[in-house]
């Protein structure tokens, strides 16, 4: 407990992490987000360095050879990754990640003193967010799930593991953890 300035969240896709993540920022304006690098084109609304850092593959693997990723990762044909110079930001304040298991557990290895926290839900709830999105088509839907189940089984790496059935109950239980182990104060203060 108390003064850690480096927090990781991960979740299974389909978990409802976004909107969690909307309601940690909202009760925490002093927490910082951690801007990940991606070769993925920007979603509307996003803003590059902002939302993520949008890269080219060809920029992305020359940053990965000049060794600037904590970690990075590949998946649903995208580069993903969390440049080391994200992490000097948890010297000013305390520092939120959102990344996939493996690269939470490559930041736990590098930063032990990073606190992880896992969102997890029923898969039948998994499943059912995914569908009920509409812009999934199945077969990516069955891809994403038997992705969800490998990301779940992680779960217990992770220091704090928080079912994501009910958002609003899900989100005050990770604001008291992060406002716990972070020694910030709810609502800004």
């Amino acid at each position: 407990m108390g003064n850690h300035s480096l927090l990781v969240i991960s979740g299974a896709s389909g978990v409802g992490k976004s909107t969690v993540l909307h309601r940690i920022f909202a009760a925490l304006p002093q927490l910082q987000f951690s801007v990940s690098a991606t070769t993925r084109p920007p979603r509307p609304g996003e803003r590059d360095g902002v939302d993520y850092a949008f890269l080219t593959r060809e920029e992305f693997h020359k940053r990965i050879a000049k060794n600037e990723f904590v970690e990075y990762d590949e998946h649903d044909g995208n580069l993903y990754g969390t440049p080391w110079k994200e992490l000097d930001k948890a010297n000013a304040a305390p520092l939120l990640l959102d990344i996939e298991p493996m690269g939470a557990l490559s930041v736990k290895e590098r930063r032990p003193d990073a606190v992880l926290i896992f969102v997890t839900a029923p898969m039948e709830e998994i499943a059912r967010r995914l569908s009920e999105r509409g812009d999934t088509p199945p077969e990516q839907i069955a891809m994403r799930l038997r992705r969800a189940e490998w990301e779940i089984a992680q779960a217990p790496k992770y220091d704090y593991i928080v079912t994501n059935d009910q958002v609003d109950t899900c989100a005050e239980e990770i604001i008291s953890i992060i406002a716990r182990e972070a020694e910030i104060s709810i609502g800004g203060n």
